[in-house]
């Protein structure tokens, strides 16, 4: 039996489907819920759900909602703890509850479309590929086994999930990314494309990315920097995007303070450094980190550190040292390397 058999079912004699997107979704996660959600429209599911946490704040990511009238509700532990036998539950982007996302740990999930690093995965149906470069490549491959009327709104989001995730098939893309690219691109609103990767940036982004090119420190190859405090959580994998192009940097991280929690985004092209397992073994015993070898992120709540001081500049001075030196030790940096 295909996959795509398998799925089909799976969700044949369901009722109902609900996507959880990881939290904070991007367009690989939003473009892979609007995929399954058509797949499962297709074999008859009349309801259906996709559920968000934490913030969309990036300019191509509200762009993308926007533009493609996305419809997303915000997540409540209700909905998923309450469902009938008849309803389903499906995870892309991500793979395991409580990593990434709002879900219990222990939850049982239906359907789970990942092509980030992850152990235990636990689901009735399982496509899981670290060696693709996008979850939208895997979905889109579902969308041509199913024969799906292929509109400009879902061909639209795929490609453009498919693009942004590999920074323009610079980054992770594999043969895969362009046979899925090659066969959105006639369905494609290519004037809408345009629109989605020049977003209007705010001022606040531009700020964030500016102390973030202030603050940059390099050893070696290596730079790392901070933002201090901000509101624009997703200007951080924008400065670390455009740190790692600085001449001499193969691994750049940037972290800051948002809310309660620090963030951390990073980017390596070394080829001796798997980034996604160094932030894991920096920052998993106090939050949660993990990623690609080329692409990773972290989330470490506050904790502890806002104990020291009430004073943000003082906790912004403390944070840094502490996140600096694991940072420091875990890419294995010599005490002589260049400041």
């Amino acid at each position: 039996m295909s996959t795509a058999q398998a799925l089909r079912e799976l969700l044949t004699p369901a009722e109902e489907l609900t996507i959880v997107c990881h939290n904070n979704p991007d367009p690989d996660c939003l473009a892979s819920a609007l995929a399954l959600g058509r797949i499962a429209a297709a074999v008859g599911i009349d309801e259906r759900r996709i559920l968000y946490s934490g913030d969309i704040s990036h300019q191509q990511n509200r762009a993308f909602i926007n533009l493609l009238d996305i419809d997303l509700r915000e997540f409540d532990t209700e909905s998923i703890r309450d469902r009938p036998p008849e309803s389903l539950l499906a995870f892309v982007d991500h793979a395991v509850p409580g990593a990434n996302n709002r879900v219990s740990d222990g939850t049982p999930v239906d359907i789970v479309f990942d092509h980030h690093p992850a152990e235990d995965i636990d689901a009735r149906f399982v496509d899981h590929r670290e060696t693709i470069g996008a979850t939208a490549t895997i979905l889109t491959e579902y969308v041509r086994a199913f024969d799906l009327d292929l509109d400009a709104t879902l061909a639209t989001a795929l490609l453009f999930a498919i693009r942004r995730e590999t920074l323009g098939f610079l980054r992770g893309a594999t043969d895969a990314e362009y046979d899925a690219a090659g066969y959105l691109h006639d369905a494609a609103d290519l004037d809408l494309l345009r629109q989605l990767s020049t977003p209007s940036v705010t001022g606040a982004t531009v700020d964030a990315i500016a102390r973030a090119i202030a603050n940059r420190r390099v050893r070696g190859a290596v730079l790392i920097s901070h933002v201090g405090r901000t509101t624009e959580r997703d200007a951080l994998p924008q400065a670390a995007d455009y740190l790692a192009t600085l001449e001499g940097v193969e691994t750049a991280v940037v972290f800051g303070v948002v809310d309660e929690s620090i963030h951390l985004s990073a980017r390596s092209t070394d080829t001796r450094v798997h980034i996604g397992d160094v932030l894991t073994e920096a920052f998993s015993d106090v939050g949660s980190a993990g990623g690609h070898r080329e692409m990773a992120g972290g989330e470490v709540p506050l904790g502890i550190f806002a104990d020291y001081t009430s004073d943000d500049a003082q906790l912004v001075d403390i944070v840094e040292q502490v996140i600096t030196a694991r940072l420091v030790a875990g890419l294995n940096l010599q005490a002589d390397d260049a400041l």
